[in-house]
């Protein structure tokens, strides 16, 4: 999709302009048009660079787009993004791709769960997670006019079907009694097959910063709201609490968890080993909203011990049989190189 699209928008509009360090380029066609290929610019493997490039271009009245692997993008560089766009006061359109842990093969180095979360802790960015590649080529396109700054989070999973939005307001999926359950992104369909049989509300979201509050809100029918995300868990507890200040209420923040497994393998033994598989989402939520049901303390946590770990097994064991996956030795989001 990325490949695709953003030649066809620069085209149609002269202040767009895409940066580069290397990843990528290789997915670009070769025969575009020179007026395309000279607002494409690769700095090479400078990841700060490229952030810095991005600053100074957006001084100059243009609108970058800047694209690579979520640490690439966010962490390696985030003192250019503090700087050459938050304290200079300046735009521009960052699309990861890969998400938390994509392409498994490239290890810790191409991990991405913590973005978000440094996000955080700047003023004033715009959080696209888009769940389909349509959706993520609407957020792309809405995220063009103006000069703000916007983070598009691509994912290499991805849900069924696309759910749009308007204005970045969460969509309503279910309404349940027992609670209330955010699937962020790619998360949804895994979401709505873990609470299939249960009477809780299911909200969808696409956009995540800014929160919407409003539908929260509206339609809260009990205290228990489950957030979960494809990214480091609890990222979104603090807004929520915020949200519901006045409001008795509890919160589960389920997402990647902080600590490292030190696992290559394949995308789904890692969502199995941080619980973001269906079975794992189903035991955590209903743990929290049913503490009968909750584990015994003693242990390695329930879904290390389904996968084996801890009785004997070393962590490696349970992925150490698959076969790697590389994505095409590229950037390693499906959306992206289609």
């Amino acid at each position: 999709m990325f490949y695709r699209l953003v030649p066809e928008l620069i085209a149609e509009d002269p202040r767009l302009v895409l940066v580069l360090a290397q990843i990528g380029a290789g997915y670009l066609d070769p025969g575009l048009p020179t007026a395309v290929r000279d607002r494409i610019v690769n700095v090479g493997i400078r990841e700060q660079l490229m952030i810095g490039t991005a600053g100074g271009l957006a001084l100059a009245g243009m609108r970058p787009i800047v694209h690579s692997f979520a640490p690439f993008l966010v962490e390696r560089p985030f003192e250019q993004v503090k700087i050459d766009l938050d304290h200079q006061g300046v735009g521009a359109v960052l699309v990861s791709a890969g998400g938390s842990y994509g392409w498994p093969s490239g290890g810790q180095t191409h991990f991405g769960p913590r973005d978000v979360a440094l996000l955080d802790t700047l003023d004033g960015w715009t959080v696209h997670v888009p769940g389909h590649p349509d959706e993520a080529a609407e957020l792309l396109r809405r995220s063009l006019p103006g000069d703000g700054r916007v983070y598009l989070r691509l994912d290499e999973r991805g849900n069924a079907a696309p759910h749009h939005s308007t204005g970045g307001a969460m969509t309503v999926l279910r309404r349940g009694s027992a609670g209330t359950v955010v699937a962020v992104g790619p998360m949804l369909d895994r979401v709505l097959a873990a609470t299939a049989d249960r009477d809780l509300t299911v909200l969808y979201a696409a956009t995540v910063r800014p929160f919407d509050a409003g539908t929260l809100r509206a339609t809260l029918s009990a205290r228990d709201v489950v957030l979960v995300e494809p990214y480091l868990r609890g990222t979104s507890t603090p807004l929520v609490s915020d949200v519901l200040r006045d409001v008795p209420h509890r919160i589960l923040g389920l997402g990647v968890e902080r600590r490292e497994h030190r696992v290559y393998g394949t995308v789904a033994d890692h969502d199995r080993l941080h619980g973001l598989d269906v079975a794992g989402l189903r035991r955590d939520i209903d743990a929290f909203l049913d503490p009968s049901s909750r584990q015994p303390p003693d242990g390695p946590p329930a879904h290390r011990r389904a996968a084996g770990v801890g009785a004997g097994v070393d962590v490696g064991d349970v992925v150490r049989g698959h076969r790697v996956q590389p994505l095409d030795g590229q950037v390693g989001a499906a959306w992206v190189a289609e």
